[in-house]
């Protein structure tokens, strides 16, 4: 059975690998995504619906992790105009 505090650790795990990401946009899109799924699934009730997306979000844990390992591997050439500091 999962229990709230498991919860809020794959949240913060979540974050915290979506804050790896090199590039701007897929970052707050991870970050977006990350939120909005929690806050869909906040009022759940039944073990097993519970249980069902619990496992859906250490997926997308494992997802965003093989990509922060493939952006770290194969960074892009340019930046992002997000990124890049005006004189």
């Amino acid at each position: 059975m999962v229990d709230k505090g498991q919860v809020i650790r794959l949240c913060r795990s979540l974050l915290r690998a979506g804050r790896q990401l090199p590039d701007y946009n897929i970052r707050e899109y991870a970050k977006r995504r990350t939120f909005d799924g929690f806050r869909m699934n906040k009022n759940l009730t039944d073990h097993s619906k519970v249980e069902k997306a619990y496992a859906e979000g250490k997926k997308q844990l494992e997802v965003v992790e093989r990509v922060v390992k493939v952006y770290l591997a194969y960074p892009p050439k340019t930046k992002n105009i997000m990124e890049l500091k005006l004189h």
